[in-house]
């Protein structure tokens, strides 16, 4: 599945150790502990610590069957992605979603959540879950413009301070064409 989305947008899943992937996620990561460790602690994060997080993570969690790793590209080049996994047979819950700092204004968070939420579909989901932190505001904002709501907490996870929700309605492509009728359109009825 490819999903091509406005001029120079694509997004398709990748495994979570290509070359792609790597950099991403280290980017990610680099990124979202840095603001946690300035914030909290006044100094960007400990060189080695991030090491070892970053090779400790071996990005199973969004293998096959059950998730599923999006990297987007822009103009060709990796530029952000998103982590989709089941937490049961009809929740699926978004992770890591990454846009690089460069590239952010120019649609890529809407493109990979429409594709995070196609893929959440794909695996039976009919809900999507995320957990995000309060200083990470951009990505709030992001998530309210797209029908996420703010629900209840549904993991203990020591960095979430916000819990999202949001229902996955069927997709346009996959709704019977209105079929017309003398009244106008009739969308119970295919041609």
């Amino acid at each position: 599945m490819t999903t091509r989305t406005a001029t120079s947008w694509t997004v398709a899943p990748e495994p979570f150790d290509s070359p792609a992937a790597a950099a991403l996620w280290r980017a990610y990561y680099t990124e979202v502990s840095d603001r946690w460790y300035l914030l909290h602690r006044g100094h960007a994060t400990d060189p080695a610590e991030l090491e070892r997080e970053i090779a400790a993570d071996t990005g199973a969690e969004f293998a096959p069957p059950t998730g599923t790793l999006l990297i987007a590209r822009y103009g060709g080049d990796p530029a952000g992605m998103a982590g989709v996994r089941l937490r049961d047979a009809t929740t699926g819950e978004l992770k890591r979603v990454f846009v690089r700092e460069d590239l952010r204004g120019k649609g890529g968070g809407a493109v990979l959540l429409a594709a995070a939420e196609e893929a959440a579909r794909g695996l039976g989901a009919e809900r999507i879950v995320l957990d995000t932190r309060g200083d990470l505001v951009e990505a709030r904002a992001l998530y309210a413009r797209h029908g996420y709501a703010e629900t209840e907490a549904y993991n203990d996870d020591v960095y979430a301070e916000h819990w999202f929700a949001k229902h996955l309605t069927t997709r346009v492509s996959d709704c019977p064409t209105p079929t017309p009728t003398p009244q106008g359109f009739d969308p119970t009825v295919s041609p």
